[in-house]
């Protein structure tokens, strides 16, 4: 008979009580079990004395007579210093699966991409302003030969440019007046 040292859960729904049981490996886990050898109590801090209770004479003896421990009841009993308890070691199951390395890439791929394009916006940027200034030196200098012209020209030709503006003034009075005849007009009807 193949003998196993496990958990047996009692306790109410939501509030687990596990008895440390000696029991054939074919039965129920709640089942039959032949000898009670201690207690776990997973509500308890992990700090609290009572929280794991395994009776050392009790566990040696069974142990003795070729009862393997399940894992929790291993870890258990390495605690106690009554079994050698090696951690596992699976150093695949930290790693991403493929779809999260599909996703890490397209995320890199993206990130690439953004910051690509951050960077030619800001040279673009760059250009613009380098440009922006370029043209508004030349429109100041511009400006400068501009009023150096104005001030070395006969000023003669100041008054002859006025008297056109005159003109215009008067051509747009009677194009208002007459909108406004045919207006009265209307509500005479």
């Amino acid at each position: 008979m193949a003998l196993k040292i496990r958990l047996a859960r009692h306790g109410s729904k939501k509030r687990p009580y596990y008895r440390v049981v000696v029991a054939d490996a074919r039965s129920p886990r709640d089942g039959r079990y032949i000898d009670h050898i201690g207690h776990y109590n997973p509500l308890l801090a992990k700090t609290d004395e009572n929280r794991v209770h395994i009776d050392p004479e009790k566990a040696k003896a069974w142990l003795a007579k070729g009862a393997r421990p399940t894992e929790r009841v291993a870890r258990f009993l390495g605690a106690a210093g009554l079994w050698e308890w090696k951690h596992g070691n699976n150093p695949i199951k930290g790693k991403p699966g493929a779809k999260a390395l599909e996703l890490i890439e397209a995320r890199k791929g993206k990130e690439e991409a953004r910051k690509v394009a951050e960077e030619e916006a800001k040279e673009a940027a760059k250009e613009a302003a380098a440009a922006a200034k370029v043209a508004a030196a030349e429109a100041a200098e511009a400006e400068k030969a501009a009023a150096a012209e104005a001030k070395a020209a006969p000023a003669e030709e100041a008054p002859a440019e006025e008297a056109p503006a005159e003109e215009t003034v008067a051509e747009e009075t009677p194009a208002e007046a007459t909108p406004e005849a045919p207006a009265e007009a209307k509500p005479e009807d």
